[in-house]
């Protein structure tokens, strides 16, 4: 998989950055645009940014439909949700219809959840026929290589069938993921990388390691690298 790398000089040039790379891939689109989100810092700045006012009356909020690429199993409001997280940095602050957000749910158990989750995302997918599951993708990448809540040596990395999984043990806490089907459904996906804790495992990826998770994504689209100068290496 080849990607398009775009520097910023830091995380704020960064967010800054990716909300443009967002609301161009919005704009290019009619209709409904589906956006599967990625937790972590630094999609966190992005979303902040995308909230702001300098940019908050610039997008068609009406029509974005946003899903997550993974979920901690914890309640929304728990500091480690990342639906609570995206609450508080973005919808909080901004006119996006409340059936618009498609949140994975935390209640019961995490194998019910992750059904749960699937159920939806196809319902979803029958309403267009044709198209990409996410128009936008983004995606986090891990100092392991992990992304989504795809973990080096997990059996989550060879389902093919199933869009979302629970994935028990890789962590002290359950996570439900969307595997590579789902992940791999996207017109367009961008990678966020900040920190140069993140610069070996970023060369490792732009280098194709295949140990990497994130390297096993083939998305249906282009795939762009955001990423700061620190990760670059720039």
């Amino acid at each position: 998989m080849m990607h398009r790398m775009e520097v910023a000089a830091d995380a704020e040039a960064l967010a800054e950055q990716a909300a443009t790379w967002v609301l161009e891939h919005v704009m290019a689109r009619k209709g409904a645009v589906s956006i599967g989100l990625s937790g972590g810092s630094t999609p966190k700045r992005l979303y902040e940014r995308l909230a702001s006012p300098e940019w908050r009356d610039r997008v068609p909020w009406a029509r974005i439909h946003l899903f997550w690429g993974d979920e901690r199993f914890v309640p929304p409001d728990h500091p480690d949700s990342n639906q609570g997280m995206v609450r508080q940095a973005m919808l909080s602050q901004v006119p996006i219809p409340p059936g618009n957000i498609h949140p994975v749910p935390t209640d019961g158990t995490p194998e019910a959840a992750a059904a749960h989750y699937e159920a939806m995302l196809r319902r979803f997918a029958e309403t267009r026929p044709g198209e990409p599951l996410f128009d936008i993708q983004l995606l986090g990448l891990g100092p392991d290589g992990h992304t989504a809540s795809l973990f080096p040596g997990n059996p989550a990395l060879l389902e093919r069938q199933a869009w979302v999984l629970a994935v028990i043990g890789a962590k002290p806490e359950a996570r439900i993921t969307l595997t590579y089907p789902a992940l791999n459904s996207s017109r367009a996906s961008a990678f966020l990388v900040a920190g140069a804790e993140k610069r070996e495992v970023l060369a490792r990826l732009r280098a194709g390691d295949r140990a990497l998770p994130a390297a096993g994504l083939g998305p249906a689209g282009p795939v762009t690298i955001l990423a700061d100068r620190a990760a670059a290496g720039a």
